[in-house]
């Protein structure tokens, strides 16, 4: 049946326009359904054990002739598919009768829901973790591992998502473009696409729908995807594309509006492998390093000498860039096995965050201890802030903690709306703040950001959640010290004009989006930006507030959205 002309929509994740044919990626065999049950638990694991090498081998190989740009993330891949803990998770599965390819998938998913639970860059690292199952289970049943198609003539790969491995082996004399339903803006095959230099678009509804061979054509600025396209519709994406790379030209430097107002334009990381790459862009630092990470899926607590190497490394990553260092956030949606401090009947308003580390003070003070060897160590600008904090007592007692080991900057996140109201307090008693507008939404909506269905409550273009930012920078005016946001909500470049307009000094998100930002904010001045944070707060819904915003912003942003 012969496509018929129809427009779909998702994310651009790697700019330029293509067009062409489309070829469709082979899916994964999946588990084997009629797999016995495990009867030798230790057997069983012997051979997921050697699977495991046997792909992170396969991985390792590919990084030794990938070019530089690739070679990371096949590392960083090759190192999920050997982690020790996946192995030990799928032990305990075995052991109950499990068969061993359910087994693999039961425990990958217990994994994927832990980085899904994190949101962010690391709930995008899911892809990299089921392109290993997905290689595992084809090792375990003995089949070719799931991949794209030999290619006779340049083509758009279409696919439900795209494994880095398979991304990094993609050349762009053949590939045209890349579309997929899943994935994200900061997701390794977004990374890869935007290095090689593909067009990519992901999170695109209906593409299940394109048979191979069709003709699409894409933009992988604006995530528009056109089926059936005419010349007219090739052409309009192509003159878009080149006003797009007009605009950017000349975004690199400092982030500033166009009068001078300077806001600080940061990375979100969580590993230090993340900070290496981050370290690679135009940026002025890391405003959020998650260090939960380093916590996560293991049976005992990292140790000082565990944790110093990391913070160093990251530290050296960055040079004399700063580095926001976020202390142990764990408890509710990332929990701790060597810190269960029992069941919780609603664990995202119970022990979590600070509230974790003051019932465990050890975890903190190995933690601090660690950081203020790696400062020592680099000199670097570093800043240490406490997630979920809800009091000035709370604030207080973090700052003396970190002060009495000789870190010299003290923060809090605001992301309870009790913080962001009395901001003013708060900050007296330390040095800034910075605002994680992903559970600031969650707690000022009562919308639980992991439940897809109130996704609409939980826009960070809700005037309730923006009046809450007002608070939150009022409080930093009426003190003399910096607010920040290190939620996604800053890498969106329109509404980092309003959050500008609000008052916030630093915005930090992907390393991907820094560059729009900072177009955005040199095509507007101050006093825009803040004629626009006022239409947001007083809009009605969160529709009104960014229709009402987008409808003054500068013509050249619209090219770059």
């Amino acid at each position: 049946m012969a496509t018929t002309h129809k427009v779909l929509h998702g994310i651009g994740v790697s700019a330029g326009t293509a067009s062409g044919p489309v070829a469709a990626v082979h899916p994964a065999p999946g588990v084997d359904q009629d797999e016995p049950a495990t009867t030798d638990a230790v057997a069983a694991g012997e051979r997921v054990r050697a699977a495991m090498k046997s792909v992170a081998d396969s991985l390792t190989q590919k990084a030794a002739t990938a070019p530089d740009t690739s070679k990371p993330i096949l590392e960083a891949t090759a190192q999920l598919a050997g982690d020790r803990g996946l192995a030990k998770a799928v032990d305990k599965l075995l052991v109950t009768g499990v068969g061993i390819t359910r087994a693999v998938a039961d425990a990958v998913a217990d994994y994927a829901q832990m980085l899904s639970a994190l949101g962010g860059y690391m709930a995008e690292r899911v892809t990299d973790l089921y392109d290993v199952r997905d290689r595992l289970i084809c090792e375990l049943r003995g089949v070719s591992a799931p991949g794209i198609p030999s290619l006779s003539t340049p083509t758009i790969i279409v696919a439900h998502d795209l494994a880095p491995a398979e991304t990094a082996t993609l050349s762009p004399d053949m590939v045209l473009g890349i579309l997929t339903a899943a994935g994200g803006p900061t997701s390794h095959t977004a990374i890869l696409a935007a290095q090689l230099g593909i067009p990519a678009v992901v999170q695109v509804r209906g593409i299940d729908t394109i048979e191979d061979g069709a003709i699409v054509a894409l933009d992988g600025g604006v995530g528009e995807v056109i089926l059936a396209p005419s010349p007219a519709d090739i052409e309009l994406l192509a003159e878009r594309s080149r006003r797009r790379a007009a605009a950017l030209a000349g975004s690199s430097g400092e982030g500033a509006t166009r009068d001078g107002h300077r806001v600080a334009l940061l990375a979100n990381i969580g590993t230090a492998d993340d900070a290496a790459k981050a370290a690679t862009f135009d940026l002025e630092g890391s405003g959020l390093f998650r260090t939960e990470f380093l916590f996560l899926d293991r049976d005992t607590a990292p140790t000082l000498e565990e944790q110093t190497a990391t913070y160093t490394s990251v530290f050296e990553s960055f040079g004399k860039r700063r580095v926001v260092v976020r202390t142990l956030d764990a408890g509710a949606d990332k929990p701790l096995s060597f810190a269960d401090l029992g069941p919780e009947e609603n664990p995202a308003l119970g022990v979590r965050g600070l509230r974790l580390s003051m019932a465990r003070e050890d975890l903190l003070d190995t933690q601090l201890a660690a950081l203020a060897a790696a400062y020592e160590a680099t000199g670097a600008d570093v800043r240490v802030m406490a997630p979920m904090v809800a009091t000035v007592e709370e604030a207080e007692w973090f700052a003396a903690k970190v002060r009495a080991v000789g870190l010299p900057v003290v923060g809090v996140m605001i992301e309870i709306p009790g913080a962001a109201l009395r901001a003013e307090h708060m900050l007296a008693v330390v040095d800034f703040a910075s605002i994680g507008t992903n559970d600031l939404s969650q707690y000022t909506m009562a919308a639980d950001r992991m439940q897809g269905g109130l996704a609409e409550l939980l826009s960070p273009w809700q005037p309730a959640l923006l009046q809450l930012v007002k608070a939150a920078c009022d409080g930093g005016r009426a003190t003399g010290k910096h607010v920040g946001v290190c939620g996604e909500a800053g890498g969106d470049p329109v509404l980092a004009l309003v959050l500008t307009g609000l008052g916030v000094s630093s915005l930090s998100m992907a390393p991907s989006k820094v560059n729009v930002v900072r177009a955005a904010l040199r095509l507007h001045d101050f006093a825009t930006c803040q004629q626009m944070a006022a239409y947001a707060v007083d809009a009605r819904t969160a529709k009104d507030a960014r229709v009402a915003v987008t409808a003054i912003v500068h013509p050249t942003l619209l090219d770059l959205l």
